[in-house]
C-alpha cells in the first residue's frame, strides 16, 4: 500500500530527531563545527575579542588533506565480470558485436563495460565526485554518492539508421550531504539491509511544479504543492524502498513527495540495488552512519591554538609592554612612538615616577617545546607523522621508501573502504545500463581509439554482474622513477627508445618528435 506524504514526512521527522540526539551536540551541529575547524574558522564563538591576534595552527586540515591525497594517490581501474562465466583477460574486444549468447560473448561484453566505465566516469566527472565524497566523509564521517536516471540527457545516438529518432537518457550522479540522507534502520551497517532510504532536498517551486505536471498531477495537487512552499522553495522527499515480488525477487521502488502532495507517484526503478554508494571514514558497529576523526581532534586543536596564541601575546607584551603614566606630572598625550619627548613637571622624584613599564610574566622555558610536543603527538597519533608528511630525511631512497611504506600502512584500511565504495558505484552503474539502456551503442576508448559497440541490454538482465577495482602500484615518486630509468639506461639494460617512451608525462617536451627522430635514425643506420 502506497504511503501518503504525511506518513513519509513522519518517517523523515523521526530521522531528524535521531540525528539531533547523536553524540553530545547532535549530528547537524557537530558536522557544522567539524567543517569550521577543517576550513580554519577555529575561534568561532570563543568571544575572545578582536584586540589581539588569535593564532591558528590548522593541524586538522593538514592531517585531512594528507590522508585524502593518499587515498586518491593510486590510479584505479574497474573491471566487470558475470557470475558463473569465466573471464579471460586476453580477450580482445571486437568492433563487431557477437550475435550469440556464448560465454565468449559475455566475457567480451563485460570486458567492454570496464572500458565504458571510464567513458561514463569522464562524462559525469567522477574524479570530482570522488573528491567531494572523500571530503564529506572526512568532515562528517559519511560520504554519499547518489546515481539516478535523467531522461533528458542527450546521448548523440539514434534508434534508427535514418537518424530520425533520438536516444535520450543516461545516468547522472550527485554527492549528497549525510545530513540530507535518512536510513529506515539506523542500526543496519549494510545499505542493502535498509527497509527504506529518504533523501531530503530543497527545490525551487517552479521546478517541482514542472515535474509534477510531467507525471500527471491535477490542478488540486498542483495547488497543494504551492501551499507547501516557503520563500519560493519546497522541501522535497524522495523515498526509495524495497518491495518483494515472487517472480523477480526484491526490486527498488521510488516515490517523491512534498509535505502536502505527491510530486511523482510510486514507480519501479527496475533496480535491485539501492542507487546510493556509501563511504564511511570510520565505521561504527551497529550504525548506518560513519564517524569523523575531526570530532576527536578538536580538543587538541583548541589547546594548540590557545597555547600558540598565549605565546604570541607574551612575545608582544615583552616587546611592547604596557606603559603606566602619572597623569599629575605628564600633561602631554603619550603615543608610545620611538624617540617621543615627554615633558614632565615636578621634582626629580616626579620625573622618576612619571612613566614606567609593567613587567609581563615570563613564559616558562619549556613552553615552546610543550607546544611542539603536542603538535607532533597529535600528528603521530593521527597517522600523519613527519615521515608520512615528507618532513623527514633518510640516507638513501630505499630507506625513505621503507619508512614511508611503514607510515602509510595504517591508512590502507581507509583505502580499502574507498575501493569498496568505487566497486559499489560500478555495480550500480551496471544496473542502470542493463535496465535502462535498451538497444544502443556504447562508446569505447582503448588503444584502437574511439569507437562504438552494439549493446543490447535485454540480453544481460539475467546476469549477476560483479565488479573489482585494480589499483596501480605507485610506491615510487616521479623523481625516483626517472632515476631508476636513467640507471637502467647507463647500464645498457634499456635503449634510448625504451628510456624516452617510459619517462613520466610532462617531464620532456616534444617526446614523440624525439622518438620519431630516433626511430628514423635507426632505420637509416640499418639501411
Amino acid at each position: 500500500m502506497t504511503k501518503q506524504p504525511n506518513e513519509i514526512f513522519g518517517e523523515y521527522r523521526s530521522g531528524t530527531a535521531y540525528k539531533s540526539a547523536l553524540g553530545k551536540r547532535g549530528m547537524y551541529e557537530q558536522n557544522r563545527i567539524n567543517e569550521r575547524f577543517y576550513i580554519g574558522d577555529q575561534w568561532y564563538g570563543a568571544k575572545c575579542g578582536n584586540e589581539r591576534p588569535l593564532v591558528r595552527h590548522n593541524i586538522i586540515k593538514r592531517i585531512g588533506d594528507y590522508k585524502m591525497s593518499q587515498v586518491l594517490s593510486a590510479p584505479i581501474r574497474v573491471g566487470f565480470s558475470a557470475e558463473g562465466i569465466p573471464t579471460d583477460n586476453d580477450f580482445i574486444i571486437s568492433r563487431n558485436s557477437i550475435k550469440d549468447n556464448s560465454q565468449e560473448h559475455i566475457s567480451v561484453m563485460t570486458s567492454a563495460l570496464g572500458k565504458y566505465f571510464d567513458t561514463t566516469a569522464e562524462r559525469v566527472n567522477f574524479a570530482e565526485l570522488q573528491d567531494k565524497v572523500l571530503r564529506n566523509s572526512y568532515i562528517t564521517g559519511t560520504g554519499v554518492l547518489y546515481t539516478y536516471w535523467d531522461s533528458t540527457v542527450e546521448t548523440g545516438l539514434y534508434a534508427d539508421d535514418l537518424k530520425t529518432v533520438k536516444i535520450k537518457g543516461d545516468i547522472c550522479c550527485q554527492v549528497l550531504d549525510i545530513e540530507d540522507v535518512y536510513f529506515g534502520d539506523v542500526y543496519a551497517e549494510n545499505i542493502e539491509n535498509q527497509p527504506y532510504i529518504i533523501i531530503s532536498s530543497v527545490c525551487d517551486t517552479q521546478s517541482v511544479l514542472r515535474e509534477a505536471r510531467l507525471f500527471g498531477a491535477d490542478i488540486t495537487t498542483l495547488r497543494l504543492i504551492e501551499e507547501s512552499q516557503l520563500d519560493g522553495k519546497i522541501n522535497v522527499l524522495t523515498k526509495l524502498f524495497k518491495e518483494y515480488n515472487r517472480q523477480s525477487g526484491y526490486t527498488i521502488k521510488c516515490i517523491k513527495v512534498c509535505e502536502k502532495a505527491v510530486i511523482r507517484p510510486e514507480f519501479d526503478t527496475g533496480l535491485k540495488l539501492y542507487p546510493l554508494s556509501i563511504f564511511k571514514w570510520e565505521r561504527k558497529n551497529n550504525s548506518a552512519y560513519g564517524e569523523s576523526e575531526i570530532t576527536y581532534l578538536i580538543p587538541n586543536q583548541i589547546a594548540i591554538n590557545r597555547m600558540i596564541t598565549a605565546n604570541v601575546w607574551s612575545a608582544m607584551t615583552m616587546g611592547m609592554p604596557i606603559m603606566l603614566v602619572n597623569g599629575d606630572t605628564v600633561s602631554e598625550k603619550i603615543t608610545n612612538e620611538p624617540g617621543q619627548i615627554i615633558k614632565v613637571f615636578g621634582s626629580n622624584e616626579d620625573v622618576a615616577g612619571a612613566v614606567r613599564y609593567v613587567t609581563p610574566p615570563t613564559v616558562q622555558k619549556d613552553y615552546d617545546s610543550s607546544i611542539n610536543s603536542l603538535i607532533n603527538n597529535t600528528l603521530t597519533q593521527s597517522g600523519a607523522n613527519e615521515v608520512a608528511l615528507g618532513d623527514s630525511r633518510a640516507d638513501n631512497a630505499t630507506a625513505l621508501i621503507t619508512m614511508r611504506d611503514a607510515a602509510l600502512m595504517p591508512l590502507q584500511i581507509v583505502k580499502n573502504r574507498f575501493y569498496s565504495f568505487v566497486e559499489a558505484t560500478a555495480r550500480i552503474w551496471a544496473e542502470f545500463w542493463i535496465n535502462n539502456y535498451g538497444n544502443r551503442k556504447i562508446k569505447i576508448r582503448d588503444e584502437k581509439g574511439e569507437w562504438y559497440l552494439d549493446f543490447d541490454a535485454n540480453r544481460y538482465k539475467e546476469l549477476l554482474i560483479n565488479t573489482k577495482v585494480d589499483v596501480s602500484n605507485t610506491v615510487y615518486s616521479e623523481k625516483e622513477r626517472i632515476d631508476t630509468l636513467l640507471k637502467l639506461f647507463e647500464k645498457g639494460i634499456i635503449n634510448r627508445e625504451q628510456l624516452l617512451s617510459r619517462l613520466p608525462d610532462g617531464v620532456l617536451s616534444e617526446r614523440n618528435e624525439l622518438l620519431n627522430d630516433y626511430n628514423s635514425g635507426v632505420d637509416e643506420n640499418d639501411g
